[in-house]
């Protein structure tokens, strides 16, 4: 069950998780380079932290491992059973954004927070299954996605808070489920569609002005990434099918797909 793919630049590697497996996957696109670490628990994200390390979106709450891997240590310990840690992303401003959901996807058994450097956490919205969030390049407009309201949500960036949430589009029954996405540096939005076997790309306007078909069924996120932010990732699953496509859970890539935004690391 991929999910997250992040561009660490510091490092010129992508990072992404399989989420039931427990385990952060990292791939060096210019040495070919491909690692896997073993994460505490099931885990939603990794992003990279500015002086090193990863922050991670666990079952019972937020961890910070050291430059070297280890070091593991909670930041947020907030274990709530039947619910774990879902997709993240980080804040122009160095701020965590993580979600949370239930395992039997509960009605609102989730929530989007805010964790600031120092680990203090604000609720944001409640939510069944907490996905993607992403900024406009401006910063001063964040979109999120609760994939069972089938709806692209944009809200107004006021300093650390959000305000006026609205809905940016929606994606139609029997289209998929929209997942995770990024934001590229025309501030267009790329949706993954989980079931749909599509990535839709969303202009600031709301209006769909692209589509590519993939061949698995169940893409769950996508992020911009390589030396010139230009090359597409996309994550893929293949928990929950029968008859998977062999490429299902893979890791994919769409060159030359567009132009990225560089990401903000982890403050804290």
């Amino acid at each position: 069950m991929g999910e997250g793919p992040v561009w660490d630049g510091a490092a010129g590697r992508l990072l992404w998780v399989d989420i039931l497996s427990a385990r952060i996957h990292s791939y060096d696109p210019a040495s070919g380079l491909r690692t896997v670490m073993a994460a505490e628990q099931h885990v939603g994200a990794a992003l990279p932290r500015a002086g090193g390390g990863l922050v991670v979106n666990l079952r019972d709450g937020i961890g910070l491992y050291g430059p070297d891997g280890d070091a593991f240590s909670w930041l947020v310990h907030d274990p709530v059973p039947g619910r774990r840690g879902n997709d993240a992303a980080v804040a122009p401003d160095g701020a965590l954004w993580a979600g949370s959901m239930r395992y039997d996807e509960g009605a609102d058994g989730g929530a989007l927070v805010r964790v600031a450097p120092g680990g203090a956490v604000t609720e944001v919205a409640s939510a069944t299954i907490s996905n993607g969030t992403g900024w406009s390049p401006d910063g001063r407009t964040m979109y999120y996605i609760d994939t069972p309201t089938r709806r692209v949500d944009r809200f107004t960036v006021d300093g650390e808070r959000v305000t006026d949430r609205r809905p940016l589009a929606s994606v139609e029954d029997g289209a998929g489920s929209p997942d995770g996405l990024t934001v590229d540096a025309d501030g267009c939005v790329w949706v993954a569609l989980w079931d749909g076997g599509q990535l839709r790309r969303y202009t600031p306007r709301g209006d769909l002005d692209r589509t590519v078909d993939l061949p698995v069924r169940r893409p769950t996120s996508c992020a911009f990434g390589g030396p010139d932010l230009r090359d597409l990732y996309i994550t893929t699953a293949r928990t929950g099918l029968r008859r998977p496509h062999p490429l299902a859970g893979s890791l994919l890539v769409l060159p030359d797909a567009g132009q990225g935004l560089p990401g903000t690391a982890f403050a804290g």
